[in-house]
């Protein structure tokens, strides 16, 4: 009997946790594409095939659920991130591209919409500006291993490194660098990773 209730309290949990995660999902789908502004609950519930009520009773208020789909989404960007850095088939210079060319945007969203909902909510800022403090350590230390294996210069420091990829992480996203063709992007990416890796300037001769 208790092991026939453990399974069917695991079960609903389970059906719940799918259902969220699926209003999440539907919720990032709508809020790319119209703005976090723009998009109701009630639609959000419609192309979920759940209620309204459902949503409130999961997520609370349409702010709480922005809030935790940000929360949700950019916890899954910096896995993601962070497994790139972990991979032993990638070498360290392929690792630096994917790194570099990663704008920071959280799946996508449009940087000036997030912006705005960021300034808007002090509580949502709060968490992200903690939320990359924490995590900077990760990115440090990556750099700093690739002083000791020789693959970044030991004259630069890693706080200018770290500056010079913002830089270029926000002049990627100001560009609308994923709002273009495939190919465009390929190609722009190429560009982008042979400016990091080699400048602009051709040594004299």
């Amino acid at each position: 009997m208790i092991v026939n209730e453990v399974n069917s309290v695991d079960g609903y949990q389970l059906r719940t946790e799918k259902k969220k995660e699926q209003i999440r999902n539907v919720s990032m789908e709508l809020f790319k594409e119209f703005g976090f502004e723009k998009v109701s609950l009630a639609e959000i519930a419609r192309k979920a095939n759940v209620s309204p009520v459902t949503i409130y009773n999961h997520f609370g208020t349409k702010d709480e659920l922005v809030r935790d789909v940000i929360k949700t989404f950019l916890e899954k960007e910096w896995n993601n991130r962070l497994k790139v850095i972990q991979r032993d088939d990638l070498t360290y210079y392929e690792k630096v591209e994917t790194i570099i060319l990663n704008t920071g945007e959280i799946s996508g969203v449009n940087s000036e919409l997030l912006q705005k909902m960021l300034e808007s909510d002090p509580e949502l800022k709060e968490f992200v500006q903690d939320f990359f403090k924490e995590r900077m350590i990760y990115v440090i230390n990556f750099f700093e291993e690739g002083k000791k294996l020789g693959f970044v210069h030991p004259d630069v420091s890693t706080e200018a490194i770290m500056l010079y990829l913002n830089i270029l992480q926000n002049a990627v996203r100001d560009s609308h660098f994923f709002n273009d063709n495939s190919s465009r992007n390929s190609k722009l990416g190429e560009e982008l990773s042979r400016l990091f890796f080699y400048g602009f300037l051709v040594k004299p001769k």
